[in-house]
């Protein structure tokens, strides 16, 4: 039967776009990231450990996500990582495209319900961190003349230097403080990382907490030119020796009852959390798995190992993020030690052992 001229061009017409809508479909979509901007709202001022950690991630982050987008950071300092969660959390639009990066503060001042937490632990999507195990070293300036444990314990109003109460390093250097048995320690608080060391250097401060591998990294002079008196060090996990520290007292052993040691497996369980990577409740489902699976492969990565040994003088000791939110989920809770740990991380005076 013959066509008329009318039916054969609708008929050439409709095959026309069915192969046009065929082959559109046949072309893979652009990844949702590609040509996007991401950006880590860090909860710490520039320059110091975790602010190291973040920059070894960033290239691998942009590589491993699909479209490659650009990955900048904003800082954030305020409340041990409070400002930055509280924003996280409550504020930042849940797309994808903006991204946390705290210390362990945020778990320690959620589960000690510290005023100014506005988020919920549980509701936070995590992503892994690069690093949960650690060690810290307990120093004083030699120039102070706390050049051993009996002189420490019997000079009156040690000044120890920190971040902000509440931060991390507060908290180590108030559980030092604290085991260790000090006079009515003062604590000093308003500077960054590296202005902490400034700060010892120049007499403002007589003792500081920090990172074993960033004494080493950042201000191996202090070691090499006896600059400073080594005091303790706090292993996470317990019986994990540093090779430089070795032959300092464990922490643990200063503890005088079963409630200080299960205040120590408290910071311990708290610091393994390392450095979270968070997104807003809410995050399509598809998009966190896309930056979860980005995580996986970044700290799997041999090239990121030796980057980020390189900015931090530490091994990544990488959490991946099915492991972090189980972590989280597994905390320990106890009221009694929460209380204990509250009063430790807070802004008052040390409490009566």
């Amino acid at each position: 039967m013959k066509i008329s001229t009318p039916r054969r061009v609708a008929a050439l017409t409709l095959g026309f776009v069915l192969a046009v809508a065929t082959a559109a479909n046949s072309q893979p979509s652009a990844p949702f990231y590609q040509g996007k901007l991401i950006t880590i709202i860090e909860g710490r001022s520039p320059g110091g450990t975790g602010d190291m950690r973040v920059r070894a991630v960033l290239p691998f982050l942009k590589k491993y996500i699909p479209g490659q987008p650009n990955v900048v950071t904003e800082f954030m300092s305020g409340g041990g990582g409070r400002k930055a969660t509280n924003h996280i959390f409550r504020n930042a639009k849940a797309d994808g495209l903006t991204l946390g990066n705290v210390g362990a503060g945020l778990v320690a001042n959620a589960i000690l319900g510290q005023t100014g937490v506005q988020y919920d632990l549980d509701k936070l999507i995590y992503l892994g961190s690069p690093n949960s195990a650690s060690q810290y070293v307990f120093l004083s300036r030699k120039e102070a003349g706390l050049s051993s444990l009996d002189k420490l314990r019997a000079t009156p109003g040690v000044r120890i230097g920190a971040q902000s109460v509440g931060h991390d390093i507060y908290i180590n250097g108030r559980l030092f403080a604290y085991l260790i048995g000090l006079k009515d320690p003062k604590f000093v608080t308003g500077y960054s990382g590296p202005e902490v060391d400034l700060a010892l250097m120049r007499g403002e401060v007589d003792a500081r907490s920090n990172i074993a591998d960033t004494i080493i990294t950042r201000t191996p002079e202090w070691i090499e030119k006896g600059l400073i008196d080594l005091h303790a060090i706090l292993e996470i996990p317990k019986g994990e020796k540093h090779p430089r520290f070795a032959q300092l007292p464990e922490l643990e052993s200063f503890a005088k009852s079963d409630k200080e040691r299960k205040l120590l497996g408290m910071f311990r369980s708290f610091r393994m959390m390392g450095s979270p990577y968070i997104l807003p409740p809410g995050t399509p489902k598809d998009r966190v798995q896309i930056l979860q699976e980005a995580m996986r492969k970044t700290f799997r990565d041999a090239e990121f190992h030796k980057e980020f040994k390189k900015l931090t003088g530490d091994d990544p000791t990488p959490l991946m993020p099915e492991a972090h939110e189980k972590a989280v989920r597994e905390l320990p809770r106890d009221p009694e030690i929460v209380g204990l740990f509250k009063k430790l991380a807070g802004g008052e005076p040390l409490p009566a052992r």
